[in-house]
């Protein structure tokens, strides 16, 4: 083996390695939320909604709804920025490409981590940006990342999966920051160091990646990052000796290549029921999943009678199964993945084969949602643990299939910006947990059972989409049979 080959070997694997920490220690932070929130109450951030009432007994409570309610709108506004800037990301990334992209997603990250490090509790409004900056910086360094798969060839599909699973994983950074809180570490030097992590993504988004794009799949010769020699790093605009332009490494990385059939344009795609039921089966779940998040440590507190010890251990225990997220992940892949290898019917096509592989997967994650939000729903404590176990395990097969089905169920071309569209459509969708929060502290006295049993409810819905694709297949498998009949 030459010594560019070792080198070239030794880059890719240390691009991957360093990528999968980058996501696994930063990108998806801001979802470790409950974990921030206790730290945040310990240091007295809104202490001042707190105020002393008057109980049923005539005993005098502290009433800190006010202070939760503020936490809440924190989470619910990052979480929407997180997934609504999706598509304007997905647009600076495709327009400007790699370097740019990171270059902004590290600004923000750092500019967030900041806020917080410098923050007081007589400015506890810097967290309305500062969580908002983490999510949108967290983001783009997925995105960025995601194309280290095309690396690997064949282990693709299995490489993204696991960054998506390792950008789930990452919310346990904020338990790591309490027990150090714990152990006497302020946090604002926790968040400081954050900061200074900020040399470490500049210099692996210098050396350790492309300025432009990874194309799929890789060309003879390709390289990328600084090198001492020529970099063969393919540019936006090649173009041949004669004047022609050649395929750019944005159009093969999106499976531009020549179409064998005319492909359904973008409005023909966003505008079909398949985007439509698909839409509603992320929206539904992951509303489920931000309420859950973004209202579990009043949820604990309730359960536990304002107990501090055992409220931190239930918050540590939901931060550790997090961690989980990186080995969940890869099993849904398996699932869509399982039929790959294996002769299909007579006439069938590749797309319809992925469509019908992928029903288990919708219909799996569906069912993980409900059971998830019935024990979630169910007001006694040590159930908890179980609630936590449903929950990453969902999560993981909730984002993971998200972007699979787009992926088979769509043209190529159109991949960008239907999941751009997905994620900015569902994070309107997300919206609603903040009128749910309002409505369980004001209204309904803190008690939130029934916007729990309406939120189950409402997740039952997101089985209308792995029923649809099943008809849809069916139907295909139906016609195809006739046809054949025929001849």
């Amino acid at each position: 083996m030459s010594g560019s080959e070792i080198s070239w070997r030794v880059r890719r694997y240390l691009t991957f390695a360093t990528g999968l920490v980058e996501c696994l220690c930063f990108a998806g932070a801001v979802f470790g939320w409950a974990s921030l929130v206790f730290v945040l109450k310990t240091e007295g951030y809104f202490s001042s909604l707190c105020v002393n009432t008057t109980g049923v007994n005539g005993t005098q409570v502290f009433d800190c709804s006010g202070q939760d309610e503020q936490f809440s709108l924190v989470f619910t506004i990052a979480s929407f920025m997180n997934n609504f800037l999706t598509l304007p990301n997905g647009f600076l990334f495709d327009r400007f490409g790699t370097t740019v992209a990171r270059l902004f997603g590290i600004f923000l990250y750092t500019m967030g981590t900041l806020m917080v490090a410098f923050s007081i509790p007589a400015l506890s409004n810097l967290l309305f940006p500062a969580l908002s900056f983490l999510a949108v910086g967290g983001i783009l360094f997925l995105i960025t990342n995601m194309q280290v798969g095309n690396l690997f060839g064949s282990r693709r599909s299995t490489i993204i999966t696991l960054y998506n699973g390792a950008f789930d994983s990452s919310s346990a950074l904020f338990l790591v920051i309490k027990l150090l809180h714990e152990s006497g570490i302020s946090l604002r030097s926790s968040f400081l160091f954050l900061s200074a992590c900020a040399v470490i993504h500049l210099l692996r988004t210098f050396f350790l990646l492309p300025r432009k794009f990874i194309p799929y799949p890789l060309p003879d010769g390709y390289t990328y990052g600084v090198t001492c020699g020529k970099s063969a790093t393919l540019s936006l605009e090649q173009t041949t000796a004669n004047g022609d332009t050649q395929r750019t490494p944005e159009e093969t990385q999106l499976g531009k290549n020549i179409p064998v059939k005319q492909e359904k344009s973008f409005r023909e795609c966003f505008l079909s029921l398949f985007f439509l039921w698909h839409l509603l089966w992320l929206s539904v779940m992951q509303l489920r999943h931000y309420l859950f998040i973004g209202t579990l440590n009043p949820m604990l507190h309730r359960l536990t009678g304002g107990e501090p010890l055992l409220v931190s251990q239930y918050i540590n225990a939901f931060a550790i199964t997090q961690l989980c997220g990186v080995l969940c992940a890869p099993w849904n892949g398996l699932i869509m993945d399982r039929h790959k290898g294996k002769p299909r019917a007579a006439g069938e096509s590749e797309q319809e084969a992925d469509l019908r592989a992928s029903v288990l997967s919708l219909f799996l994650t569906a069912l993980q949602c409900v059971l998830f939000s019935v024990c979630a729903s169910t007001p006694y404590l040590p159930l908890q643990y179980l609630t936590f176990i449903l929950q990453v395990l969902n999560r993981s097969f909730l984002y993971g299939g998200n972007a699979a089905f787009i992926s088979v169920a769509f043209p190529s071309c159109h991949f960008g910006k239907l999941y751009g569209m997905v994620m900015a459509l569902s994070a309107v969708f997300s919206l609603l947990q903040y009128p749910c929060f309002a409505l369980v502290k004001g209204a309904l006295g803190g008690d939130p059972l029934y916007v729990n049993i309406a939120l189950t409810l409402l997740s039952l819905l997101a089985f209308i989409h792995p029923l649809s694709v099943y008809l849809r297949c069916r139907r295909l498998a139906s016609q195809r049979a006739k046809s054949i009949q025929s001849l």
